[in-house]
C-alpha cells in the first residue's frame, strides 16, 4: 500500500522523521514551530513510548531551546538545580576542582540554567508539544528503507506488512545503530568500540537501607553534581526526580563480549571494580540490587548528514554519537532538531522546494557539523583526561586542578575538567543555535 498526498504543487512540505527520541522530537517540534502549516509525521519503530531511561544533565544551550519551545513551564518543577559541581581523586582522598556556586555562575554567564532531568520527563514533555502542534506521531512504524530520490519511507507493520509513506523530506534520527544510515551512505556503518563500557545506575532515595542510610539521603538531596576520576574509570552522580533519585554513571574498560551491547551486569563485579574508591562511593554501590553495562561505541566522522538536493537529513546519534563525558550528546541532539526546523520551515511550498532544499541542506550543514564533531572529540580528550593511570601525567593534572582551587583565581584555559574549564565550557553552554541559524540566514536567505 503506498499513502499519497495532494497534488506537490499546492502543498506546504511533508516532513517525515524516522525516530520518536530526542533530535526527532526535536526536529518535529521546530519545524512546526518555524512554519505551522508544514506536514510534520513521526515515524517510530516500538508500540509505545516506554517510560524508560536514564538521567541527563542539560546545559543552557539545550535549556535556553526548551525555554524558547514553550516547555520551562511543565520542565522547571521536574527538574534538578545542583548548587556545586565538584572533582574528586578517585579514592576521595583529594578534591581537585569545585564550583561553589555553580547555579549562580552558569546563569551569569550564559542567563540559562544547568538542569537534572530525567529522559522519560523530556520525552514526555516533547511529545505533548508536538501533538498539541499538529505532529503526527505514528507508532509501531519500523522504517526498513528510504527511497531518497522520492522521499519515501517504507515501514513495516506489526503484522508483518509494509506500507509507503510519502513526503518530501526525510530526516533519519534513529539514533546510532540506524539501518537507514547505512543505506544513504552505501556502505556499511557499524558503530565502532571506544574501549569503554557504562554501568547505569538509579537510586531511588526512597529505596536506601542500613547503616549509611541517613548520610546517603542527605548526599542525594544535595542536589550537587560529583566525578571521581581514576585510572581507566571515572563515575559521576547527579541528582533528578526532584531530589528523589540519584542518577550514577561508572565508566570503566569494556570487557563485553564482541557482539553484546548492552547486558544485564554483575553487582559484585561491579562493586570489585571500585573497591578501592572513595569510600562514599563504595556506601552508594552498596545500595545498588541490579546494574546494566552498556558498551561505549561511536562512529567516525561522517562526510555528508545530507543529501545535497535536501531530500534527506541525519540528526543526533544517527550521525555523530557522542561519549557521555561532557553530558552532550542529548543537548547536541536538541541542537540538531532546532537548527533544522528552522532552515525547513524557511521552506516555503512543494513548488519551491527544487531551489530551497538544496539550500537548506547546505546551510544545516554548515551550521552543525563542524560543532557536533568538535564535541565528539572533546569528549574522547575528556575521557583521556579523567582516565589517567597514576604517574607523572596524572600528577601534572591533578597539580593544575588544586592550583587553581588554591589561588582563588579559578580555571584558566586548558583546565583538565572541560565542565568548567572556561575555554570550552564557553564553547559548548554559550551556543545558541536559533541565533546562529538566523544569523547564517539573514546573510544568504533562500
Amino acid at each position: 500500500m503506498v499513502e499519497t498526498s495532494e497534488p506537490r504543487d499546492v502543498e506546504p512540505l511533508h516532513v517525515i522523521v524516522i525516530g520518536a527520541g530526542l533530535a526527532g522530537l526535536s526536529t518535529a517540534l521546530s519545524t512546526k514551530l518555524a512554519n505551522p502549516s508544514h506536514r510534520v509525521t513521526i515515524l517510530e519503530a516500538v508500540k509505545e513510548l516506554q517510560e524508560v531511561g536514564a538521567g541527563l544533565q542539560l546545559t543552557p544551550n539545550a535549556t535556553r531551546l526548551l525555554e524558547t519551545w514553550g516547555l520551562k513551564p511543565a520542565l522547571r518543577p521536574l527538574a534538578t538545580v545542583p548548587s556545586t559541581l565538584s572533582v574528586h581523586r578517585y579514592d576521595g582522598t583529594r578534591l581537585l576542582a569545585h564550583e561553589p556556586e555553580l547555579q549562580q555562575t552558569i546563569q551569569s554567564r550564559y542567563r540559562h540554567p544547568f538542569w537534572g532531568l530525567h529522559r522519560v520527563e523530556l520525552q514526555r514533555a516533547l511529545v505533548d508539544r508536538c501533538e498539541a502542534l499538529g505532529v503526527v506521531i505514528r507508532l509501531s512504524s519500523r522504517a526498513r528503507n528510504v527511497d531518497f530520490d522520492r522521499a519515501e519511507v517504507t515501514i513495516e507493520n506489526d503484522d508483518a506488512s509494509t506500507t509507503t509513506v510519502s513526503g518530501d523530506v526525510v530526516v533519519c534520527s534513529d539514533g546510532m545503530w540506524s539501518a537507514i544510515r547505512a543505506q544513504f551512505l552505501g556502505r556499511p556503518s557499524p558503530p565502532a568500540l571506544t574501549g569503554d563500557l557504562a554501568f547505569r545506575i538509579a537510586i531511588p532515595i526512597d529505596s536506601l537501607k542500613g547503616p549509611h542510610k541517613e548520610e546517603l539521603e542527605a548526599f542525594i538531596k544535595s542536589e550537587t553534581v560529583h566525578f571521581w576520576i581514576g585510572p581507566e574509570s571515572h563515575g559521576v552522580s547527579y541528582t533528578v526526580k526532584q531530589g528523589k533519585m540519584l542518577n550514577l554513571g561508572l565508566l570503566s574498560p569494556d570487557n563485553l563480549p564482541e557482539g553484546s551491547t548492552k547486558v544485564v551486569g554483575d553487582v559484585e563485579e561491579m562493586r570489585s571494580l571500585f573497591f578501592n574508591w572513595d569510600p562514599l562511593l563504595r556506601k552508594l554501590l552498596d545500595q545498588v540490587e541490579s546494574v546494566h553495562k552498556w558498551k561505549l561505541c561511536w562512529i567516525e566522522p561522517l562526510e555528508h548528514w545530507a543529501r545535497p538536493d535536501g531530500t534527506f537529513f541525519m540528526a543526533g546519534d544517527c550521525c555523530h554519537p557522542m561519549l557521555p563525558y561532557l553530558a552532550q550528546g542529548a543537548n547536541s541532539s536538541l541542537e540538531d532538531g532546532a537548527v533544522l526546523g528552522y532552515v525547513l520551515g524557511k521552506v516555503a511550498t512543494r513548488q519551491s522546494k527544487a531551489t530551497q532544499l538544496p539550500a537548506a541542506a547546505e546551510m544545516y550543514q554548515q551550521l552543525r557539523k563542524g560543532r557536533g564533531q568538535r564535541i565528539v572529540m572533546e569528549s574522547f580528550r575528556q575521557r583521556d583526561d579523567f582516565h589517567m593511570p597514576d604517574g607523572p601525567d596524572q600528577e601534572r593534572r591533578d597539580g593544575i586542578m588544586t592550583t587553581s582551587l588554591a589561588d582563588g583565581k579559578g580555571p584558566q584555559p586548558g583546565f583538565p575538567s572541560r565542565w568548567t574549564c572556561p575555554e570550552i565550557q564557553g564553547f559548548l553552554y554559550s551556543y545558541d543555535a536559533y541565533a546562529e541559524a538566523e544569523r547564517a540566514y539573514s546573510e544568504r536567505p533562500f
